[in-house]
């Protein structure tokens, strides 16, 4: 826009709030794979300051994205206009030891509220697999872990204060203003910037985790007894080519902490060796089965059984290394569907029969392990509209990761990701909101969440009602094929491969009114 008008306006709005944008920033995944300049890039302190940005966008028909790790390997966050990161604004504002509820400003990361909480002996109750996001990052997407005990990371937050498009600040909780509540618990960056959560936190403990390797066939007939009940955390890593999978499994525990023994591609040797065959793949697919066996021997031994154990906190045991830059395509479906979807990924991965997929697997090979997690959010109450899990019942999360040895895309991500969304069509799933979905229309969305989409799409644009946070994934993925344009919606106009490997990303606001 023009800089006059610019500098006017931030003199009319808010003059004694500060307003400094840097230029020139370069905003990108965590997995760099996408990348794009926005015009503007803030890191506001205060509440004011947050308002005055979003004042100020609306009267300069600005989009809005706001950025914590960039851990979503997807567009959602790609903006040319301007990008706010809460780092800056992200201080503890109360603890209250008998409830356990921590308050804090939005922009914390994960891994400095558990520190914090610490402090108070409190810690998140449930993480997933990295602790870099901010908080309202992570439950904006829909953020979990693996535990019937838990559901989305969203369900403990008891409220939320949210920046509108119009500056104004509203809280937001089960018992007031519910039905913005339900929408901000999942909202995809599209209704507002949530600038302060309270949480309910769990006493801070320290878990005792073990895996093992187990025939997949052995995983399957434990299903339905306890592999996900027996102890609070179960997640497991499934190796389609070797039909076997690790368990990993955790209860909380008084012990003294005890480390575990090191990890093969934990270490340098190992990291460099598993990504330099990787890349070797992405020439000679059919050595992947090989890579498989090779690989995950070296992690986790060569036979079935043997048993690796640890005593850690829970804020560091819950997680995961991510290692290298990667796709990511997972979805939620209902745990009894589980293994006839494991068995028919299966099948179709190995070339065999029986699968019913309707796409080739002539000389596709894939990378492991495919993820397995689970939630139960069926007891959630309000629950938030977005959310993607079982509404009746346990659920199932399947993660199909595409690893980009050396920033350079698989040969099988297409074919293979085509595959995997049909058949989790198929099974009645949802996607994971922060992933790699491609294959799936605005339709199936539309059909699958129902009314509680337009719902969410009610609430939202009473909030927003000029698209100040609407971008061009939000058009393609949740918005009607009829809805108009919205002010300030952000369209993409051009995406072009980058020089690392990933792709730039270029819009422009409002090129279809």
């Amino acid at each position: 826009m023009d800089d006059e008008k610019l500098q006017l306006a931030i003199r009319e709005i808010d003059p004694l709030v500060e307003f400094t944008p840097v230029s020139e920033h370069v905003h990108s995944t965590w997995a760099k794979t996408f990348h794009s300049r926005p015009e503007y890039y803030l890191k506001p302190r205060t509440q004011p300051e947050i308002q005055k940005i979003v004042k100020l966008a609306r009267r300069c028909r600005r989009r809005i994205v706001t950025v914590g790790c960039g851990h979503s390997p997807s567009d959602l966050t790609m903006t040319s206009s301007w990008v706010v990161n809460l780092d800056h604004y992200s201080h503890i504002l109360n603890v209250d030891k008998e409830s356990k509820r921590m308050t804090f400003e939005a922009g914390i990361r994960l891994h400095e509220l558990n520190i914090e909480a610490k402090k108070h002996g409190l810690t998140i109750p449930n993480l997933g697999s990295i602790d870099n996001q901010s908080i309202a990052g992570a439950i904006s997407t829909a953020t979990h872990g693996s535990s019937l005990k838990h559901g989305l990371m969203g369900e403990s937050v008891k409220s939320f204060v949210i920046v509108l498009s119009d500056g104004s600040a509203k809280r937001c909780s089960p018992d007031e203003n519910q039905e913005l509540f339900r929408a901000g618990l999942v909202s995809l960056g599209a209704l507002g910037i949530i600038t302060e959560i309270e949480y309910q936190m769990s006493t801070f403990s320290n878990i005792e985790w073990s895996q093992t390797m187990k025939p997949m066939a052995e995983v399957l007939s434990k299903w339905t007894e306890d592999l996900w009940t027996e102890k609070e955390f179960t997640r497991v890593w499934w190796m389609p080519y070797k039909k076997r999978a690790i368990i990993w499994s955790a209860v909380r525990t008084n012990k003294p902490e005890r480390e575990a023994k090191s990890s093969w591609y934990g270490g340098s040797i190992g990291f460099h060796t598993y990504q330099f065959l990787l890349w070797v793949s992405n020439w000679v697919p059919a050595i992947l089965p090989a890579v498989e066996k090779f690989v995950f021997g070296m992690q986790y031994g060569f036979s079935d059984n043997m048993i690796t154990t640890a005593v850690q906190e829970q804020r560091t045991g819950l997680l995961m290394d991510c290692l290298f830059s990667q796709f990511v395509n997972e979805w939620a479906i209902p745990l009894e569907k589980g293994p006839d979807a494991i068995m028919r990924l299966q099948a179709w991965i190995n070339g065999e029969e029986g699968h019913g997929i309707p796409f080739s697997n002539k000389g596709l090979y894939v990378h492991a392990p495919i993820e397995v997690r689970v939630s139960d959010t069926s007891r959630t109450e309000p629950r938030p509209y977005l959310d993607n899990t079982n509404p009746n019942g346990p659920t199932l999360y399947l993660n199909a990761t595409l690893y980009r040895p050396y920033l350079q895309d698989p040969p099988c991500k297409d074919r293979y990701y085509e595959a995997f969304e049909w058949l989790m069509r198929e099974m009645g799933g949802k996607p994971h909101w922060a992933k790699n979905f491609s294959y799936t229309s605005q339709d199936y969305i539309s059909e699958a969440f129902g009314e509680n989409l337009e719902n969410y799409l009610s609430v939202r644009d009473e909030a927003d009602p000029d698209g100040v946070f609407l971008g061009e994934w939000h058009r393609r993925n949740i918005l009607p094929k009829n809805r108009p344009t919205y002010i300030c919606e952000e369209a993409e106009v051009a995406r072009q491969k980058a020089r690392d490997g990933g792709q730039d990303w270029v819009g422009q606001i409002n090129t279809r009114a």
